[in-house]
């Protein structure tokens, strides 16, 4: 394990506005996997990991669907996809000020899993896991809009995916709409590869793959555009992509 002491949580539930009756709760939300032995795994905050995913869920949908009421289907999951994600979570962690709290394994101490991205995003699910199991639905939802409303009007990254922000950047300058191809299919038929290249007129082609034609064209739409210039690499809407080449 971690060598230190680890601060006392008040000042944690202060940022979560919640006081735990079951202190085990919040002690296991804290709990990376790293930090248990052998057959301890519900230790951890893996199934309040679960269950605060559900939470969330739930809560930003009534949330979006009360602040956003001519709002199609479409912009609609775009937008939660944007609050969900892992790098939303983390930040909301990062601002409960939930890393020196995480009880982790030496290794993941020592390698900055205080930080972590992947590990704060699920940190922060297993608190409002938590804090449903502690307090109730009604609690667990006011912690979700307290900490998410304001990222709710602000989405971290464009609401359009990429290929349409690839065709309209397109379309603004005269150029002919992308055209994409596939180039090679490999794996085996219920777990196949493709890889797709996109190409526009006067610009050398991307090409990129995936698990689906549809999420390859994506992530050669979103990489085209980072390697352009025109988008910071993880603007756009993508979610799925596995990798670009």
């Amino acid at each position: 394990m971690g060598r230190g002491p680890r601060p006392k949580t008040e000042e944690l539930e202060a940022s979560l506005g919640h006081e735990f009756k079951d202190r085990d709760l919040l002690k296991r939300a804290l709990t990376h996997v790293s930090a248990v032995s052998g057959g301890k795994r519900l230790e951890t905050y893996q199934r309040l990991e679960f269950l605060g995913d559900r939470v969330l869920g739930l809560t930003i949908c009534q949330m979006l669907y009360e602040l956003y009421p001519v709002a199609e289907e479409g912009e609609l999951s775009r937008r939660l996809a944007d609050l969900v994600r892992k790098e939303t979570c983390a930040d909301v962690a990062r601002a409960w000020g939930v890393g020196p709290h995480l009880k982790l394994g030496l290794g993941e101490s020592q390698t900055g899993g205080r930080d972590k991205t992947a590990i704060l995003g699920d940190a922060c699910e297993a608190l409002i896991g938590a804090v449903f199991v502690d307090g109730g639905y009604d609690t667990a939802r006011e912690l979700v809009r307290r900490s998410f409303g304001e990222r709710m009007k602000a989405p971290r990254r464009s609401l359009r995916d990429a290929k349409t922000s690839l065709q309209e950047w397109a379309q603004a300058r005269g150029l002919e709409p992308p055209s994409y191809k596939e180039s090679s299919r490999s794996g085996p038929a219920h777990a196949p590869r493709f890889t797709i290249i996109v190409e526009i007129q006067g610009f050398e082609p991307f090409s990129a793959e995936g698990t689906s034609k549809r999420v390859a064209e994506q992530a050669a739409a979103e990489g085209f555009m980072a390697r352009e210039g025109i988008v910071p690499k993880g603007h756009v809407q993508n979610d799925r992509i596995e990798a670009t080449l």
